[in-house]
């Protein structure tokens, strides 16, 4: 059965754009594009979309209401919801985040990387533009001040492995990255993270990266390799 994805976006070239990625794919199946958030409330009430690619300012409500919005809606499975936008204050990134937002994409996406999100917010998973990870894991290392000491979460038993691709992706590395700085393949590398959010009980990579600096496991880097460049 095909992804069913609606699309709330308020400037057309995007809007156009995204339907022309999403129904290439045969996996996929855009049920409606809409420049109003009201209309789409409607069309997830009636077509009960799987996945709802929301712009920042949609016509009638802002996109972060629209967000608000489908999670009071009475439905026995909300769609999952990809913000999409050209740039995004830290503010607005929480903002979104805390609403309920899933995913968050920025106009300097990729066609892959849209695809990528749009299939991984369907699963279940939460997925942040590499931007975005980067301002995530600048806000740890600015607010790390010494031990935690008994704040810190229990580390359970890893592999040198599994321990290796942890602090990768709390530097802010892609899992792309992750796999050529290890000289592993991508799906290898998901299979690690799969492994790590099971036995760390974390939904997603914005999970993965706080658990890492509050357990203190980014402490034992060297200062200079503690960053989204480090390799």
């Amino acid at each position: 059965m095909p992804l069913r994805v609606l699309i709330c976006q308020e400037t057309l070239i995007i809007r156009d754009g995204l339907r022309s990625i999403l129904e290439a794919e045969p996996d996929i199946d855009v049920v409606e594009t809409t420049d109003s958030g009201f209309h789409a409330i409607m069309v997830i009430r009636s077509d009960r979309p799987d996945v709802v690619v929301v712009g920042i300012a949609p016509r009638g409500i802002s996109g972060l209401e629209l967000v608000r919005r489908l999670q009071k809606e009475n439905l026995d499975e909300p769609p999952r919801v990809v913000v999409f936008g050209m740039s995004f204050s830290d503010q607005m990134v929480t903002d979104m985040l805390r609403a309920g937002a899933n995913g968050v994409l920025t106009g300097e996406a990729s066609r892959d990387e849209v695809l990528a999100t749009i299939r991984a917010v369907a699963r279940g998973q939460t997925m942040l533009a590499p931007e975005v990870t980067e301002r995530l894991v600048t806000w740890f290392r600015q607010h790390q001040i010494g031990p935690l000491g008994s704040a810190r979460p229990p580390v359970p038993d890893l592999t040198p492995r599994e321990r290796q691709v942890l602090l990768l992706i709390a530097q802010g590395l892609s899992t792309e990255d992750v796999a050529k700085d290890l000289y592993i393949g991508i799906s290898t590398v998901r299979t690690y993270l799969h492994r790590l959010r099971t036995k760390l009980d974390l939904k997603d990579r914005a999970q993965l990266v706080s658990f890492a600096y509050r357990a203190g496991l980014m402490a034992s880097l060297p200062r200079d390799q503690v960053g989204p460049s480090a390799s």
